[in-house]
């Protein structure tokens, strides 16, 4: 039976212990752990009944680790704190081979408690126990606790090894704790355990994590054999830390040196690609997923959406998407935010109702990418329909899901239905992008005191503003002539720690003074700015100027226009008609020569009516 075990032919052997005409506790303990070892948990706790059940053998210290571990594979933690019971009756559970396992299984089944407690009573800890509980606070969102073992092990004097290297050096990472990772590197090379591929691959990815390229590149090129895991870590590296284009540079390295990409490493360089508007280098990868039979990857094919429709090549993703599996969610999540990006509205809602009818189910990352189509769209009925949906299906309950349909019920003008769902969350629960989005949803329709009553609202609720909310309620008092309102707000938002000026914030005080007439007041703060004047500042300086007439700074403003965007024709139409306002014709007929000596034409305006959804 151990032979066909060995060999890998696990029915055989449960052929022949199903023939044995006495099953020995040898036999028992020889399938168990076949079962477990092999991932077959349910066919190793089934086993251990059948055991308990005949009564002919008792299990012992090398029967229940295994089923213990089957326990664990499958989540099971009631069950398995039947079996801890067994062990405690049964006198094993001092054996340290039986307390490993069910460290392992307690946090396998995410109960931290009950690994602690074991831990705790444990007579003798081994550095696979501390390893444990390392490996297991971490992979249970307690990476402070994962440290505070560490530190406890090399205070009892327990040496640690590769796996404890490997175990703490992603919380180091985790946690941007450079000093205890250099710490964890020192002690590598002192007890010369970097000839392990995996201590060096965490090595990699601790000091990508903590933002130290040029150590984790050392790392890297030091090692004399890499796998495909450490160039995934390290393009992944570059990528975190915002060098896209050093991530690509790997690329035709790795092929050189023979390493095949797995699909993790596919999708993060696809993503390098669609960050970069890459498109040619996409395609190669697209064919290089094809060579390696990786293209039905859901990783790989939705990074291949993706990238297609960043490089605006929004044809080529719904090409890779009929080949996808209509089943799974995120290729579909994937085409939405694709018909998003390419202002592809009604395509993107059409999708969704067609994702409904596959039976697939969404998820709020699904709702995230379409809700700015019917934000798109303004259209009452279509809001009506997806609130509808929402509230059906208890994903209106959800923050971002209500800031997407505040901002929806804005752009259709139905301020009453945003301020409803606004109202309908808990006060505690209110972020910044939910005040953000009614602040902004006031301001568009001119309702600028609406818009500054929630901001003094939101900052008394204790919710810091940041750029995003200064630039609404600044562009909400500008429409509304609310100068006084407007200048309080900047000079709160230049003292506030929170928020720095953008040049978006510029552009709006400037509009506001120049809609008020006080252009000269507009004119010294675009002189005084911190910032370089962007189109935007001049252009609403331009602006106010025909307004008023002021051909002076409207001259100054469209001198710098003419320099930023020469091939605006909406900044010589302004000069233009200051110039007609004010009787220089001359002035006016030479603005208009110059357009058509360098071929610009006033684009014609266009209008749209929907019929039946068309």
């Amino acid at each position: 039976m151990s032979t066909y075990i060995l060999c890998g032919h696990i029915s055989y052997a449960r052929k022949l212990f199903d023939e044995l005409p006495h099953r020995n506790l040898l036999s028992y303990n020889t399938m168990i752990r076949m079962y477990s070892e092999n991932g077959l948990s349910y066919s190793a706790l089934k086993l251990f009944s059948e055991m308990l059940t005949s009564g002919n053998q008792k299990p012992d210290k090398y029967t229940y680790p295994f089923v213990i571990r089957a326990c664990g594979g499958l989540s099971m933690l009631e069950l398995g704190v039947m079996v801890h019971g067994l062990t405690v009756t049964n006198g094993f559970v001092a054996n340290t081979f039986v307390g490993n396992s069910l460290l392992a299984m307690y946090m396998n089944c995410g109960d931290k408690e009950g690994a602690t407690r074991v831990f705790q009573t444990m007579q003798e800890r081994t550095v696979v126990s501390w390893n444990t509980m390392i490996s297991g606070y971490f992979r249970n969102d307690s990476a402070e606790e994962a440290l505070m073992v560490f530190r406890k092990m090399l205070d009892d004097g327990v040496e640690a090894d590769c796996a404890t290297v490997v175990s703490v050096l992603p919380v180091c990472g985790f946690l941007n704790d450079l000093e205890i990772g250099k710490e964890v590197h020192a002690f590598v090379e002192e007890k010369d355990l970097g000839n392990k591929l995996s201590v060096r691959n965490a090595l990699v990815d601790m000091y990508a994590k903590c933002g130290r390229m040029d150590e984790a590149r050392e790392v890297f090129d030091e090692m004399d054999k890499r796998d495909v895991v450490t160039w995934t870590t390290m393009i992944n590296g570059y990528i975190l830390n915002g060098d896209v284009r050093r991530a690509l540079e790997l690329c035709p390295l790795m092929q050189f040196e023979g390493v095949r990409p797995n699909a993790i490493t596919l999708a993060s360089l696809l993503w390098a690609c669609a960050y970069l508007h890459n498109l040619k280098l996409g395609k190669c990868l697209h064919g290089w997923a094809m060579r390696q039979k990786l293209e039905s990857d859901v990783n790989v094919e939705t990074a291949l959406i993706d990238m297609y429709a960043k490089c605006d090549s929004v044809l080529f993703s719904f090409r890779v998407f009929t080949k996808t599996s209509k089943k799974r969610t995120v290729p579909w999540n994937a085409i939405l935010s694709g018909c998003i990006h390419n202002k592809l509205a009604r395509e993107a809602v059409i999708l969704f109702k067609e994702m409904l009818l596959e039976e697939v189910d969404p998820n709020v990352a699904t709702l995230k990418s379409l809700l700015p189509a019917y934000s798109f769209l303004a259209d009452f009925q279509q809001a009506s329909n997806i609130h509808c949906y929402l509230t059906r299906t208890g994903f209106h309950s959800r923050i971002e899901v209500a800031s997407g349909l505040i901002d929806i019920y804005s752009k259709c003008g139905s301020l009453e239905y945003a301020h409803k769902i606004f109202n309908g969350i808990p006060v505690n629960n209110k972020d910044i992008i939910l005040w953000s989005v009614l602040i902004a949803g006031y301001g568009m329709h001119g309702h600028g005191g609406a818009s500054v009553s929630l901001f003094n609202q939101m900052v008394q609720s204790g919710v810091e503003p940041n750029e995003v909310t200064f630039t609404s309620v600044l562009h909400a008092c500008s429409h509304a002539g609310l100068v006084d309102d407007g200048l309080r707000l900047f000079k709160f938002m230049l003292k506030s720690n929170h928020a720095s000026p953008h040049p978006d914030h510029y552009t709006c005080i400037v509009d506001l003074l120049g809609r008020a007439g006080r252009l000269k007041e507009a004119y010294e703060l675009i002189t005084t700015m911190p910032l370089e004047p962007t189109h935007a500042v001049w252009g609403a300086l331009l602006g106010a100027c025909v307004i008023h007439e002021n051909v002076d700074l409207g001259e100054v403003a469209a001198k710098w226009l003419f320099e930023l965007e020469p091939e605006n024709t909406g900044n010589y139409v302004l000069m233009h008609k200051i110039y007609a306002a004010v009787g220089r014709w001359e002035d006016a007929e030479n603005t208009r020569h110059v357009m058509t000596e360098i071929g610009l034409r006033k684009a014609p305006a266009q209008s749209l009516i929907e019929v039946r959804n068309m």
